[in-house]
């Protein structure tokens, strides 16, 4: 396993590369890496309540009946026929 050092800490190797990754855009995008950071982080958090409304307008929905479900077998049958046909198309 590789060690790397930032002054008086030691990098787990994952952590390392994430780290290096960082400093490398940084300085390709001349923006701190604080900012990176915090641009990152803020843009998670805004993904993952943006899915957890999304996920709870769809359940509403289907709890009052404004969406009927459609059964996971019918939907992959769709798919495969869909598929089955553009292969067939490029043919």
């Amino acid at each position: 396993m590789r060690e790397v050092r930032r002054g008086d800490r030691v990098l787990k190797p994952a952590f390392a590369d994430v780290q290096a990754k960082l400093e490398q855009m940084a300085r390709a995008t001349g923006r701190r890496s604080d900012q990176l950071v915090e641009n990152v982080v803020t843009d998670y958090f805004d993904d993952i309540a943006f899915t957890r409304e999304t996920l709870d307008r769809r359940y509403d929905d289907m709890e009052s009946g404004r969406v009927t479900p459609i059964p996971g077998e019918e939907v992959f049958a769709r798919l495969r026929a869909k598929s089955a046909a553009r292969r067939a198309e490029r043919q």
